[in-house]
């Protein structure tokens, strides 16, 4: 068996398909839920089925889409779906049991590996794991290159720069770019799609729909663009923080305004002193409102900020062992809850242990917390250039925020 897994949209079934198309082989699909039957003993019954039509038509290969739907571990709990278990017990017997299936290669595709049984994935049965990862640089290009192979380009389309600025997309993603950039083209009455039509699409995806029609008092404007600057000045100071790629007041989804940073590279791994940039650079929004309004006349607008910035401070202290006052260990469970990890050598009870995790977390926040009002109290003249800039254009790019900052 081959198991295929990775992040939505990254094109395990396509894969798949490619692979029974290239063997010529007899190919069956079917997804787990599809599997899964209404009564008692018929998901059971219509696995064999497969099983036993692959077994006539040898060479074959079976794929089974989200194979978590009946592969899910049977250790969670006392308690489980008998119907799932058997149907699982089935799918182990026929890939690995007394008779073995030749000449049938089962290929099943997950994007949670992590919640599936061990027994599906030892040696003879799921024992051919591939990572389906999300597209590098240079993926990202050939997988644009393919989508726009019978799609009309200007000649301003740089294909190459578009991947660079989509770190993070999958394939799926991808195509749903060049399809939003062909909807605006056509609004438009081109006959051809242009580079801005692209960047349009690319803000549309990552930022959410613009909505022109949601009316904002001047006011409430000119808050949001300080809020928004403070964000910008704080992340574009903050050593080794993502590049910023665009400020905007016009409303969007659930947002009044937007700061987007967009990472230079793919990274797999992130520094101590990155995350504290990140930190900070979400309190800039906050902090900012609160020099130019007053402690009373913050908003709530910065509560996704304050939320993520937390998490992040959580997850440094209780997973990442980056605290410099407690040991590198993982204090928190799966469910979110603080413990001693099961090590036997602290000492300290688990209140204790709390209250130490939660004086760290503090730390980091106030730290950074600290950082940010720092950063934007000594650079208020740029504050103040930037707020003008967007209060007149409404969306500035990292060119027009480059020369406020110079």
């Amino acid at each position: 068996g081959i198991m295929l897994y990775g992040p939505p949209g990254t094109g395990k079934t396509l894969l798949a398909k490619a692979v029974a198309g290239e063997t010529n082989s007899h190919f069956t699909a079917i997804s787990g839920p599809e599997i899964m039957g209404k009564y008692y003993g018929e998901s059971e019954e219509r696995l064999r089925e497969i099983f036993k039509q692959a077994e006539t038509n040898t060479p074959s290969i079976i794929f089974i889409d989200e194979i978590d739907a009946i592969g899910k571990s049977r250790q969670n709990s006392f308690v489980g779906n008998d119907e799932r278990d058997q149907t699982l017990n089935a799918l182990l017997v026929e890939m690995d049991g007394f008779e073995g299936s030749e000449g049938i290669i089962v290929v099943a595709a997950t994007n949670r590996a992590e919640i599936l049984d061990k027994a599906l994935l030892r040696p003879g049965r799921f024992d051919r794991q591939v990572v389906v990862g999300l597209p590098d640089l240079t993926g990202r290009e050939q997988i644009l290159k393919v989508h726009t192979k019978n799609v009309p380009l200007a000649k301003d389309v740089n294909l190459k720069d578009l991947s660079r600025g989509t770190p993070g997309f999958s394939g799926a993603e991808l195509a749903n770019l060049v399809n939003e950039a062909s909807i605006l083209a056509s609004k438009c009455d081109r006959d051809k799609i242009h580079m801005k039509h692209f960047e349009q699409a690319k803000d549309k995806i990552l930022m959410g729909a613009e909505r022109r029609t949601f009316a904002m008092t001047e006011d409430e404007k000119r808050l949001t663009a300080y809020h928004e600057a403070g964000h910008a000045i704080v992340g574009y100071l903050t050593p080794e923080h993502d590049p910023i790629y665009k400020v905007s007041i016009i409303p969007r989804g659930r947002a009044l305004g937007i700061t987007m940073f967009l990472p230079e590279r793919d990274s797999v791994s992130v520094s101590k002193r990155k995350l504290e940039g990140q930190i900070a650079s979400l309190y800039g929004g906050r902090i900012a409102e609160e020099i130019i309004a007053g402690p009373d006349g913050i908003t709530t607008g910065a509560s996704n900020d304050i939320e993520r910035a937390t998490m992040i401070a959580t997850r440094m202290i209780t997973e990442w062992g980056m605290s410099t006052a407690l040991k590198p260990i993982k204090y928190v469970e799966e469910d979110g809850g603080y413990v001693c990890a099961g090590h036997s050598h602290l000492k300290v009870g688990l209140d204790e242990v709390n209250n130490l995790v939660e004086k760290e977390i503090e730390d980091v926040i106030e730290r950074n917390y600290s950082r940010a009002k720092d950063l934007i109290e000594n650079n208020w003249d740029k504050m103040e250039k930037m707020v003008d800039a967007l209060m007149k254009y409404e969306t500035i790019d990292k060119v027009q925020i480059e020369k406020i900052m110079k």
